[in-house]
């Protein structure tokens, strides 16, 4: 087998970019570990940035995201009770869509699909091969060993993926921060407790009100690394999430049956470079952003924008923008980077933290409730930066 571009990974980045690259005539082939259903079966976040919504509307994969997605002009921020609104839409001029990862993955199946454009699940021990040289890539499946020559791997494969690994230890460096707590999420069919999302400090720990549609409602608590899903029965999460709620919030949530319940540790993490010869790393491969932000998705999307670009250049002659790429995804990641560390900063309890690193996350919300520039500030970073 031979193709223009071997993607390594079928979740949204590597559909997103092989959509991108099959409609400007690029031939790819998508080799995912898992099966279809299991990649639909991911629950992830549904916050999408302009930019990728706009980025799905050009992969001609965003028809039902503008039927059924929800536009918000802000979202609220609560402190021990007390809640004030930062308006998007006002301060910067722009909204976010509020529209599940998982639909924005069917939609770009669905998309592949109608261009017969080639995508193998079940693709086991993948190895990539001669990255300075002439790629390729081979793999396993129930039909035996495979080989697929290429002339450009990009690697979508998320954080455990091959294609990270692959860049020598000696040329790759890596950045972290893991936090001392984690997200225990649920999923329920009830209506979401406001129109737009919650972000709620409290001495007990951060919560979030968020949403995926008018019927199905995503939240959060914060909680120790310690803790196991099986210690929170239903009725535990919903006391505990009422607790860190505002009052008047709390008296209207809807409650019922968890369909979804899941322990998500917090960490920041970037590896450069993202080019090595001619492999280039996407989304989770290459970065994990704290879920406070919201930053994950749109900043793998951002991603897949710049590499789109310098492919689709390369092939008319023009390699300046793959010879970019890293340095430009890398320049947006970092002020991501930022953002997410910082609002996670402002609205966690961190153990052992003493009072004074308390009254200074408290004085961080009260700026953002009586400075406009503060609140400007927060819009054009959560709305997302231009590309």
């Amino acid at each position: 087998m031979r193709t223009q571009v071997a993607i390594i990974g079928g979740g949204p980045s590597g559909l997103l970019l092989s959509q991108l690259l099959n409609r400007a005539g690029i031939a790819t082939v998508v080799l995912e570990r898992k099966s279809r259903d299991y990649v639909l079966g991911r629950i992830r976040a549904g916050v999408l940035e302009t930019g990728l919504v706009n980025l799905l509307r050009e992969a001609g994969a965003g028809d039902r995201m503008d039927r059924e997605g929800h536009l918000h002009d802000g979202c609220h921020l609560a402190q021990n009770g007390r809640m004030f609104r930062v308006d998007f839409k006002q301060a910067c001029g722009k909204q976010v869509m509020v529209y599940g990862q998982t639909e924005v993955t069917r939609d770009l199946y669905a998309a592949q699909d109608a261009i017969g454009a080639t995508v193998i699940h079940d693709a086991e021990d993948v190895a990539l091969h001669d990255l300075t040289g002439s790629p390729h890539v081979t793999w396993r499946d129930a039909g035996g060993e495979h080989r697929l020559d290429c002339d450009f791997i990009a690697g979508c494969d998320g954080f455990h993926g091959v294609s990270r690994q692959a860049i020598p230890d000696t040329v790759r460096t890596e950045f972290e921060k893991v936090y001392p707590f984690g997200w225990l999420g649920i999923l329920s069919r009830t209506p979401p407790v406001e129109d737009e999302l919650i972000y709620a400090a409290h001495d007990r720990g951060f919560a979030l009100a968020s949403m995926r549609n008018p019927q199905l409602s995503r939240y959060y608590i914060q909680v120790p690394l310690t803790d196991k899903v099986q210690d929170w029965s239903d009725d535990a999460f919903w006391t505990e999430f009422r607790a860190r709620m505002p009052e008047d919030v709390a008296a209207r949530l809807v409650t019922g049956p968890s369909i979804e319940k899941s322990i998500a540790p917090l960490r920041s993490f970037v590896s450069e470079p993202m080019r090595w010869g001619r492999l280039f790393l996407c989304g989770d491969a290459a970065h994990i952003v704290p879920p406070t932000g919201a930053k994950g998705l749109n900043l793998a999307a951002s991603d897949v924008h710049y590499l789109y670009e310098g492919l689709a250049a390369h092939y008319r002659g023009d390699d300046r923008g793959i010879d970019a790429y890293s340095q430009r995804a890398l320049a947006r990641i970092w002020q991501a980077m930022r953002f997410s560390w910082s609002l996670t900063t402002m609205m966690h309890r961190f153990p052992g933290a003493s009072d004074y690193e308390r009254r200074m996350q408290d004085s961080e919300l009260a700026l953002l409730e009586r400075s406009e520039t503060a609140r400007t500030l927060l819009a054009e970073n959560y709305t997302g930066l231009p590309y």
